[in-house]
């Protein structure tokens, strides 16, 4: 599908004229003094996610020009491709459907607002499997004998579960113990199986073709470690999440739970691949986890630009990318239990988005993905907010926030959340009167999202908000956000090089990897 590139459409001459005349010069504090209804006008309300965009450098008329950029680049019909399940991964000839595995089976009341009879095979596949997937996490939740669980993936098969599982913490049973291995070093996977014991632990294997390097050689010594502590039913102590089912079954591996081509790594935990999830909240939990992406997904899919918070981002994102030159934004989630999503929104963000080439494969003359890069609050403010208030660069934050807790321990709660606010006001409105080291700049932008509560539907709401905003700034910019070449070439040379680690020769190395292997050399 063919889609006019964003720096050919009348709306980005058009963008860069109002950069030049207004937007380089933009001042917070003058624009809320000017306007005493820049809150509401920049603020909005979507499922299970509230946001406020009025301390941002935008005006009103900057963004119907991007509303006007969105419109020219064809993003509704980019929008609507993907949903009706057209090969939008046009690079792997590949339909994009994450959404679907969180759309209602057949015969529930919103199945009226969408038709997919184009996937409607595919729609019964993914209910199938989830029931199937559902029905065996019950059945582990419900064994006594089965302790500790120890997910064993790397990217999108660990990234997704161990965010979600960490961030829905107050609703995880207390009868089990929940592990993540991903790393090849074995010092990760050394450390789990130190605090598990053979006949309690589940080991979960997560990799869709069964040939992850760094997941099969976790899973390979997890095995040999299972034996030769005595353990012997590999069949009752091993499940895997792949579509390689004979691969499984000459491990030992009798349970398996797939899923489809069409669902990127980094789009996975929707699927069997959040297993973790499941038994951890259990089903219903799952199921509110899907609900609530479902919602913003009909958000995202029914919602005018203008009030459309995925696009709304999006566009901010473009406008601050490639208007203003800022390489980089800050995830400052205040909540411990999301203290992994900075990580998970940068597999999400960067592996999408960190391209340099358009749907034609031509090099692109303007800046994609930024830096994506975090910390919990309060524990940031100690650490790096100090070059985001005085530092030379300017870095958009993103403030996310939970208005309820879930323990009643007094006080912390105001403490944390008096902390977010004074600190994405203390960005805008800095200090000017005095100088120095003193001195704080302000107008320095951010973004603030706010959850009424921490739950399975509103973190489902949360995970889709992001999706669907990252495909709307890859849509704009004309690139496959669901293709991740890059990540391939360093694991084929990886191969070469563990050969040479072991004794073998490589021919042709340059002098920086020649001299390495020669220090590394036993």
């Amino acid at each position: 599908m063919s889609r006019p590139r964003c720096d050919q459409t009348p709306a980005w001459g058009a963008l860069q004229v109002a950069l030049a005349a207004r937007g380089r010069d933009f001042d917070l504090r003058t624009a809320f003094a000017q306007d005493a209804q820049r809150f509401e006008a920049f603020s909005q309300s979507a499922p299970h996610v509230f946001a406020d965009l009025s301390k941002n450098l935008l005006d009103a008329a900057t963004e119907r020009l991007l509303f006007d950029l969105a419109r020219q680049c064809e993003l509704l019909q980019h929008r609507d491709a993907m949903f009706a399940g057209q090969a939008i991964n046009a690079t792997e000839q590949r339909a994009v459907m994450h959404w679907l595995l969180r759309y209602p089976a057949a015969g529930h009341d919103q199945q009226a607002q969408f038709d997919i009879k184009n996937v409607a095979s595919e729609s019964r596949q993914v209910h199938a499997t989830l029931d199937a997937m559902l029905a065996y996490a019950e059945t582990v939740r419900a064994d006594a004998a089965i302790t500790d669980v120890v997910n064993i993936g790397i990217g999108g098969s660990d990234l997704g579960p161990q965010m979600a599982v960490l961030a829905l913490d107050d609703f995880v049973t207390p009868d089990k113990r929940f592990h993540f291995v991903s790393n090849v070093d074995g010092h990760e996977l050394a450390a789990v199986l130190r605090r598990v014991k053979p006949d309690s632990t589940l080991f979960v294997i997560a990799s869709k073709t069964f040939t992850t390097t760094e997941t099969m050689t976790n899973a390979a010594s997890a095995k040999r470690w299972f034996e030769a502590q005595g353990g012997s039913d590999i069949a009752r102590h091993f499940c895997a999440l792949t579509t390689n089912v004979a691969a499984a079954q000459a491990f030992g591996i009798s349970t398996t739970f797939g899923f489809w081509d069409w669902v990127g790594g980094r789009y996975s935990m929707w699927s069997a691949i959040g297993l973790l999830i499941a038994i951890a909240v259990g089903a219903q939990g799952f199921r509110d986890l899907l609900a609530g992406a479902f919602e913003m997904d009909q958000h995202f899919r029914t919602a005018p630009l203008e009030q459309n918070l995925p696009v709304r981002l999006g566009l901010l994102d473009v406008w601050y990318r490639n208007f203003h030159g800022f390489t980089s934004r800050s995830i400052a989630p205040y909540r411990s239990a999301l203290r992994r999503l900075p990580a998970y929104l940068q597999q999400l963000e960067m592996e999408s988005n960190g391209k340099r080439v358009d749907l034609a494969g031509q090099a692109l003359p303007y800046g994609t993905a930024p830096v994506l890069w975090g910390e919990s609050g309060t524990n940031g403010q100690h650490a790096y907010f100090q070059m985001l208030h005085q530092g030379t660069d300017v870095v958009p934050v993103e403030f996310v926030a939970v208005k309820k807790p879930r323990h009643a321990l007094e006080g912390h709660h105001n403490k944390l959340l008096a902390n977010v606010v004074a600190q994405a006001q203390a960005l805008m409105v800095g200090q000017t009167d005095t100088g120095g080291h003193r001195h704080f700049p302000g107008n320095r932008p951010s973004t603030f999202l706010l959850l009424d509560e921490l739950t399975p539907t509103s973190l489902g709401a949360l995970i889709a908000l992001q999706e669907h905003r990252v495909f709307v700034s890859g849509a704009i910019w004309g690139i496959n956000s669901f293709d991740q070449w890059g990540v391939e070439l360093g694991k084929v040379l990886a191969k070469g090089i563990e050969a040479a680690l072991a004794g073998g020769e490589v021919a042709g190395l340059d002098g920086s990897t020649h001299g390495l292997l020669q220090r590394l050399a036993p």
